[in-house]
C-alpha cells in the first residue's frame, strides 16, 4: 500500500497526527534527510522522543537495522494507530522497534546508549524544566559522539519567551492546542552548563513548518 494511502487511513481513524496533515510526509522525509546529513547510518541507535503516530518513526524504522529504533510516547492510542495503519505486521516483527509510555522524559528506560535523539515539535510545547530534563537525559544516555536533534521556535515581540512550568498543547491528557517559544540564548546557556554545544541548522532543505532544527552535541566530540 502506498504511504499516502496509509496516512489517509490513519487520518480517518481520528487520532491526532502530531501536526498538520499536509506536513505529515514532509516531517518524516525531512527529518530523515537531516539525520542522514548529520551522519545517521542503519547501524545507528535512535531515540524518537514523542514519537506519536510514527510520522518520523515510519521512515526511521525502515531505514535502521532491527532493534535500533526506540520511541517514547505517552499517548498510547496515538502510537497504536500509527503501528496499525503505517506498519505492516511483518515489518513490526522483523524490525522490532521498542517503545515506552513514560511521561517524565526518561530516556534511561531502554538501558541503551543512543547515537541520535530526535525531538520534533516537543520543545515547542515543553516547559523549561522539561527541556532541562531532556538535556540531562541526553547527557546520561548518548554515546560520546551522540547528537540531539530537536526543533524550536524563537520568541519575538508578540510571542514571548515561555516562563511557565507546564506542557502547553495537545498530549495524552488534553486536546487543547497551543505552542511555546524559548530563546536560543537560554538554550545555549543550558547546554553550556552540561558541556554541550548547540547550533541552528540552516536551510529549507532541512527546516519546515515554521520551526528551526537545533543540533546539540558534546563539546569535545568531533561531529
Amino acid at each position: 500500500m502506498a504511504f499516502r494511502d496509509r496516512v489517509e487511513q490513519l487520518k480517518a481513524s481520528g487520532v491526532f497526527l502530531g501536526g498538520p496533515p499536509k506536513l505529515f510526509e514532509t516531517a518524516g522525509r525531512k527529518t530523515l534527510i537531516t539525520l542522514v546529513a548529520l551522519g545517521l547510518t542503519p547501524e545507528s541507535r535512535v531515540l524518537d522522543v514523542g514519537c506519536g503516530s510514527l510520522r518520523i518513526g515510519y521512515w526511521l524504522i525502515h531505514f535502521l537495522l532491527p532493534q535500533h529504533y526506540f520511541g517514547i510516547e505517552p499517548n498510547v492510542p496515538m502510537l497504536e494507530a500509527g503501528k496499525q495503519f503505517l506498519l505492516d505486521p511483518e515489518v513490526l516483527a522483523y524490525k522490532a522497534p521498542r517503545f515506552d509510555h513514560n511521561t517524565e522524559f526518561d530516556f534511561r528506560v531502554f538501558d541503551t546508549k543512543f547515537d541520535f535523539v530526535v525531538a520534533r515539535s516537543i520543545w515547542t510545547h515543553a516547559s523549561k524544566p522539561q527541556i532541562e530534563k531532556m538535556l540531562d537525559e541526553f547527557v546520561a544516555t548518548a554515546t560520546q559522539r551522540g547528537i540531539f536533534l530537536t526543533s524550536y521556535k524563537p520568541p519575538h515581540l508578540l510571542r514571548r519567551d515561555y516562563q511557565g512550568n507546564v506542557w502547553v498543547g495537545r498530549d495524552h491528557i488534553s486536546t487543547q492546542g497551543g505552542a511555546v517559544r524559548h530563546s536560543f540564548r537560554w538554550i545555549r546557556e543550558q547546554c553550556a552548563q552540561r558541556n554541550l554545544a548547540v547550533e541552528e541548522i540552516k536551510g529549507s532543505a532541512y527546516n519546515f513548518g515554521g520551526q528551526r532544527w537545533l543540533k546539540i552535541r558534546f563539546k569535545n566530540s568531533r561531529n
